[in-house]
């Protein structure tokens, strides 16, 4: 049976919190490679993004390691992100038509597409830590879920950055 993320201890939460950083870094560096792939200059741009993004997550995912590891010492967590109700925070390429035609993918239009997806997650998850901060009694997780939310906060912006000046450039 599936939990709700509300549900979770801290220790659960904070493990879940990791393993959604790590896996998104992940996602976020096979983004890049795929863009790398197109060697021009504009998709060389949103691959450097992505970059920026995995790297940015790999260090959320340290500072939320470091962080258990103070409370926790080295104690399992087995829960996943596979035992909750939800999905947080996933942004998928696969569904967003983005690759149906590879010729297509190189498109300026596309590479925006694709840094939307990004986005999308992002605010989700934003939404997503802001709600939990708001609903838990907890003290500590209250806060851990208001650290979470500024993270996907500065996700967030960076990406509206990143789009408005990819969107000037292609209008200048």
């Amino acid at each position: 049976m599936k939990k709700p993320f509300i549900s979770l201890t801290p220790r659960e939460a904070l493990h879940v919190a990791i393993f959604i950083e790590e896996r998104n870094a992940e996602l976020y560096h096979r983004f890049a490679e795929m863009f790398a792939e197109f060697r021009d200059t504009h998709s060389l741009e949103v691959a450097s993004i992505f970059w920026e993004m995995a790297a940015e997550e790999r260090g959320h995912s340290t500072q939320l390691q470091q962080r258990f590891t103070e409370r926790y010492g080295n104690a399992s967590c087995a829960i996943t992100e596979d035992a909750l109700q939800e999905m947080i925070e996933v942004p998928t390429l696969d569904n967003s038509g983005l690759f149906d035609d590879p010729k297509a993918a190189a498109k300026p239009g596309m590479r925006e597409r694709a840094l939307h997806v990004a986005l999308a997650a992002e605010i989700g998850a934003r939404k997503f830590y802001a709600e939990l901060a708001g609903m838990t009694c907890d003290y500590g997780l209250r806060g851990l879920y208001r650290e979470l939310a500024e993270f996907e906060d500065d996700h967030v912006s960076c990406l509206e950055k990143k789009i408005a000046q990819i969107s000037a450039k292609r209008n200048e």
